[in-house]
C-alpha cells in the first residue's frame, strides 16, 4: 500500500526544516567548535571561536538565522520506492523555499547569471537545487544544506593526471592558503575524487553532510594536519584550528582522468533532515 502526503502539510513542514537549518547548527557542529575554541592558544583566534559560540547561542535564542547570508537552497531528497506522494515534490519544495524566504525571512541570493535580476523567493532556474536519490522501502527522507556564497566561492575542481594522487594532498592546500580567511574559517573541507568532472564536485558537497565526529580515515587525518599546520586560523587572523574536520568521497573514474574537486563550508555548516512515512 502506497503512503500519501498532505501537499500543504508538507510544504509547511519543509519550510519548517528550512527555518532549523539557518537558526540551529547540528550538535556535531557546535561540539567541535567548542572543542577548538578549548584547545585553541592563540588569544585572538581564541575570541573569535567564542564570538562564533555566542552567535550561535543567540541565534537559537531569538530565533533568527545564525548568518546574514542565508546562502542558496540545496536539497538531497532520497524517495522510498513505495512511497507515493501524490503531488509534484519539486514544486512543493519549490513553493516551501518562497514560503521561507517570506516567514523566516530569508535575504533573496537567487540571481539570473547574466543579467543578476534577483527572482525575489530565493527560487529560479535550477534552484532550489535538488538532488533525488530512489531507495528501497516506505520513506521520505529530505535534508537541506543552505549554502552561502562566501566558502563556495573559494571551492575549486581539477582535472589531474591519473598518475597526480600523490598531489591530491598539495592541490587542497593550495586551495585553502588561496582563500585565506574569506570562506570564514574555521573550515569543513568536503573533497571528491573521482568519477567525472560533475561527478567529483557532487561527492565533495556531499561529503559535507557527514556529521564532524564520524572517525576520519588515515588520508583525511592527513590532510586536516597539513591545513591545521598552516596556521590561517579562525576568520583567518590566525590560530590552531583553520579547519575542523574534512571527509572524502569516491568513486571509480576513466582510467584517463583523476577529478578532484574541494568544496569548502564555513564555520557555519548549516543543514537538518526530515523523514516522512515508515512502516505500517
Amino acid at each position: 500500500m502506497s503512503l500519501k502526503l498532505n501537499r500543504e502539510t508538507f510544504i509547511r513542514s519543509i519550510s519548517d526544516l528550512l527555518r532549523k537549518a539557518e537558526i540551529e547548527l547540528p550538535d556535531d557542529v557546535v561540539e567541535a567548535l567548542r572543542k577548538a575554541e578549548s584547545r585553541e592558544e592563540s588569544p585572538v583566534a581564541k575570541f573569535q571561536l567564542q564570538a562564533i559560540l555566542k552567535n550561535i547561542e543567540l541565534a537559537k535564542k531569538h530565533g533568527v538565522p545564525m548568518c546574514q547570508d542565508t546562502g542558496i537552497m540545496i536539497f538531497y531528497v532520497e524517495l522510498g520506492t513505495e512511497f507515493q506522494p501524490g503531488f509534484d515534490l519539486e514544486a512543493a519544495i519549490r513553493d516551501a523555499a518562497v514560503l521561507a524566504t517570506r516567514e523566516i525571512p530569508l535575504r533573496p541570493n537567487a540571481v539570473d547569471p547574466l543579467s543578476r535580476k534577483n527572482s525575489g523567493d530565493n527560487t529560479g532556474a535550477g534552484i532550489p537545487d535538488i538532488h533525488w536519490e530512489l531507495v528501497p522501502g516506505k520513506q521520505l527522507r529530505i535534508t537541506v544544506a543552505p549554502k552561502g556564497a562566501g566558502s563556495e566561492n573559494m571551492s575549486t575542481l581539477r582535472m589531474l593526471n591519473p598518475t597526480e594522487v600523490g598531489s591530491i594532498k598539495n592541490f587542497v592546500l593550495e586551495t585553502v592558503i588561496n582563500a585565506g580567511g574569506m570562506p570564514c574559517p574555521p573550515l569543513t573541507l568536503g573533497i571528491g575524487i573521482g568519477g567525472s568532472f560533475d561527478k567529483a564536485a557532487r561527492l565533495a558537497k556531499e561529503a559535507l553532510l557527514e556529521p564532524l565526529d564520524t572517525p576520519m580515515n588515515e588520508f583525511e587525518k592527513e590532510i586536516l594536519e597539513a591545513v591545521n599546520a598552516l596556521g590561517i586560523g579562525c576568520m583567518g587572523l590566525g590560530g590552531s584550528t583553520t579547519a575542523l574536520a574534512v571527509h572524502v568521497k569516491t568513486a571509480h573514474c576513466h582510467t584517463a582522468s583523476l577529478p578532484v574537486a574541494i568544496n569548502i563550508q564555513c564555520w557555519a555548516n548549516r543543514h537538518a533532515s526530515v523523514v516522512f512515512g515508515g512502516e505500517e
